[in-house]
């Protein structure tokens, strides 16, 4: 059923690559999906805390919701963090693993028909995660990066859906995180692991931060010799490989003469080598007859370079993600079986966003991607966003409930853990934008409308002006020379006329007019 076949790319002849397809039951129906998902409009129901945050929570489909925030985020998310089901077989909730809830399977014979009835859990799973993918690909920016956590039973088919999603160029790392602290002695081969697929929106433009050092690596940072500049930590000054104008000998300052070792080079040429040696940053030793080692100070360090195996020490372990659970919502009767530690999140933000990025889950579950956001937030005084999407119920009474309680501070005596501070908007799902028959909704407000035309115009946020602005409520806004101009009342026609014209108390290069009616001609230029 999952026929790894091959296609050819199209293009120069030199450049034909050949690349696995992942097929599946019902692929051909959910592959443009994301195009017929309508536009729907997100209803704030309530702010916890201070207007104006830019976090978001919100309840619905997460089908429906990443298609809702495309007008305002498309291209804008710095980091994607999702932690879909893992379609092991034994899953019990919404999206178990048997794919049997009733909302899903409704969306499956609506999109697929009938042969829907003859699907596998694995054809299921494939089709509910391609257009949310595909979805999530539009709303990553270019330097941008998706992780998705999954185990071992479909983590060779989501590498597949992804590659053919995101370009397998684009593939950044499979991280492999220690979920276990000891084996599980009722398994043949206990697992101790899952995966992280990590791939970029655009590989070469994609960038990493390093990550601060462990009290490990930090005990290596020590000062035999007293040097002014603090503690440091060496490493070796040769290379594997040779390169004639880095084989050179180095004379220790008490005479001895050292050379690379067979098959290696000196990292750098003799007269950076020197230069080097002179600013004090090698070390011989401390009889000064060892092979050169080049000093790293911990006050010029800007951490370690991070790489795909993460052990529960750095990041955490799942008995941890289960206890901070149930240490922040201890009232809570429900239990999440599969949880991250925020440990594990921390260092997928870290790495993968500055200051001011706008993090995304759209399988929020009990809200540990905001809780991430919002510990960096306070460790680093940045000003990092989170957009939450979860679709069950408990959107307000745990996903939300643990955010405002991560906010406020949480428990009581000595195991009382300080707020983070922080406040979010909380949003559900409402009207689309347009009517079955494909007219404007216009029960849904005209700011909504407005964002729409202007989304549609590629007229960025920055760039878009409220209703209530210096020149008139129906001006859009304004880029590239080009002002655009949404003409419209609910209750009345709109005419676009020379004597609308002449009441405009601004000009462009260029004007795009939407109106209900057109009465100029060819000679006063293009509208519509």
């Amino acid at each position: 059923m999952y026929n790894s076949n091959v296609y050819k790319t199209t293009g120069e002849p030199s450049k034909i690559e050949y690349m696995p397809e992942l097929t599946w039951i019902g692929k051909d129906k959910v592959v443009n999906h994301h195009h017929d998902v309508p536009f729907r409009i997100l209803e704030k129901q309530y702010t916890f805390g201070d207007e104006g945050s830019g976090n978001k929570i919100i309840h619905g489909d997460n089908l429906a919701a990443l298609k809702s925030l495309l007008p305002e985020y498309e291209g804008r998310i710095k980091c994607i963090y999702i932690d879909p089901p893992y379609n092991t077989g034994n899953e019990g909730w919404v999206y178990n693993d048997n794919v049997n809830d009733p909302k899903l399977k409704r969306w499956l014979n609506q999109v697929v028909g009938k042969e829907g009835e003859d699907l596998s859990r694995h054809d299921k799973w494939l089709c509910m995660m391609y257009p949310r993918l595909k979805l999530l690909r539009r709303l990553l920016s270019d330097d941008g990066v998706i992780s998705v956590s999954i185990d071992d039973n479909d983590v060779a088919k989501l590498r597949i859906l992804l590659e053919e999603i995101f370009g397998a160029a684009n593939f950044v790392a499979n991280i492999l995180w220690q979920k276990r602290t000891s084996p599980d002695s009722r398994l043949k081969l206990s697992d101790a692991h899952e995966h992280i697929i990590c791939f970029a929106k655009r590989n070469d433009l994609l960038t990493f931060n390093k990550i601060p050092q462990t009290p490990k690596q930090l005990a290596n940072f020590k000062n035999p010799d007293n040097d002014p500049r603090g503690p440091w930590a060496s490493t070796d000054f040769s290379a594997q490989g040779f390169r004639p104008n880095q084989m050179y000998e180095v004379v220790t300052p008490s005479g001895r003469v050292v050379t690379p070792p067979p098959g290696n080079c000196l990292k750098k040429t003799e007269d950076v080598f020197l230069g080097l040696v002179a600013d004090n940053r090698f070390w011989f030793g401390r009889n000064g007859d060892g092979v050169p080692r080049r000093k790293t100070f911990l006050a010029e360090s800007e951490g370690v370079a991070a790489w795909s195996w993460w052990t529960n020490e750095e990041v955490g372990h799942s008995q941890e993600a289960k206890q901070e659970v149930k240490e922040i919502l201890s009232d809570s009767e429900i239990v999440f079986d599969t949880p991250k530690p925020s440990r594990l999140i921390e260092r997928i933000i870290q790495i993968a966003t500055k200051p001011d990025a706008i993090i995304l889950d759209s399988f929020a579950g009990s809200g540990t991607t905001a809780h991430a956001v919002l510990k960096l937030n306070a460790a680093d005084g940045a000003n990092r966003k989170f957009i939450l999407i979860e679709r069950e119920d408990y959107a307000e009474t745990i996903t939300a409930e643990r955010v405002r309680r991560v906010m406020n501070g949480y428990g009581e005596g000595t195991k009382a853990v300080a707020g983070l501070g922080g406040s979010f908007d909380y949003y559900e799902i409402g009207e689309p934008l347009f009517h079955e028959d494909g007219n404007l909704n216009e029960d849904i407000g005209v700011e909504e409308i407005r964002k729409y035309v202007a989304y549609t115009e590629n007229l960025t946020a920055e760039n878009q002006l409220p209703i209530e602005n210096e020149h008139s409520p129906y001006f859009l806004g304004k880029q590239d020379d080009t002002a655009y101009i949404f003409y419209y009342e609910k209750d009345r026609a709109t005419t676009l006329d020379l004597d609308y014209l002449s009441r405009l108390n601004f000009r462009s290069a260029n004007m795009v007019f939407y109106a209900g009616i057109c009465l100029l001609n060819k000679k006063h230029g293009a509208a519509r």
